[in-house]
């Protein structure tokens, strides 16, 4: 269910990676709906994902500026960066939400996709962080989130790479926090669970219903229900929250 009262991040100029799809893309329109400008990341030009930015700015009334770049290549990351730090903007928040994942047990995983794993998921969002957070120490504020995974936290059968890449952001959000603190800059994760996205869509039936087996609330999450606690946690409202992953996974055991 969508928040409607009080637009909570009201001129909050915010980064958000990874909005082509998924949880990206709702934390997009979750945070143009409550008055957030959006630099809107993704990994390469999508016509209808242009007019779907320019539709949110027009009906909420705020800046969405798709910006694009390959998550593998760091020149094209650290250029797209200054580009946004160019604009002279303060910058309210970042939210790393960019991913993806590989699917194999420990034997079939090649360090070829261990690699690429890290890449995307753990090394482009902590590259990302370390531009950003150059600004916000200069303004002495702002909000980091990065979206982790309960295979972060529990491990999970048949995803080593992913686990442990999750398991590094998780590692990393407790450590920058705690460097980070000092400037008034509050840095936290979030570890979903089973969520209804384009990762999941492809388990089979099978393996769906054991791990639904295994919440209280016997069902998959929603990207929307992601997105509303990344902008709690972005937002003023948990001005006193750092160094905390929040598990968005219906009561996983």
């Amino acid at each position: 269910m969508m928040l409607n009262s009080t637009k909570i991040l009201e001129g909050k100029n915010i980064i958000v990676t990874g909005c082509l799809r998924g949880i990206g893309r709702k934390t997009l329109e979750v945070f143009a709906q409550h008055g957030a400008n959006v630099w809107a990341c993704a990994q390469y030009p999508d016509k209808e994902f242009e007019l779907s930015c320019i539709l949110l700015a027009q009906e909420h009334h705020v800046l969405v500026n798709p910006v694009y770049f390959d998550f593998l290549d760091n020149e094209a990351i650290k250029k797209a960066m200054k580009s946004i730090l160019s604009e002279k903007k303060k910058i309210d928040g970042l939210v790393n939400v960019a991913g993806l994942t590989y699917n194999a047990l420990l034997q079939m995983t090649s360090m070829e996709k261990m690699r690429q794993c890290f890449e995307v998921d753990y090394f482009s969002q902590i590259l990302i962080t370390q531009y950003v957070a150059k600004m916000m120490i200069r303004q002495k504020s702002g909000s980091i989130v990065s979206v982790s995974s309960v295979a972060g936290i529990d491990g999970n059968p048949g995803q080593v790479a992913y686990s442990g890449c999750k398991a590094a952001l998780i590692g990393s959000t407790k450590t920058l926090a705690q460097e980070l603190g000092e400037y008034g800059i509050r840095v936290n994760a979030v570890a979903p669970g089973v969520i209804a996205t384009d990762m999941t869509a492809d388990l089979e039936p099978k393996a769906m219903g054991r791990l639904l087996a295994k919440t209280s609330l016997k069902r998959m999450g929603t990207p929307e229900e992601v997105a509303n606690v990344l902008m709690f946690l972005v937002s003023d409202l948990a001005s006193l929250i750092t160094g905390e992953v929040v598990r968005i996974d219906g009561g996983m055991n």
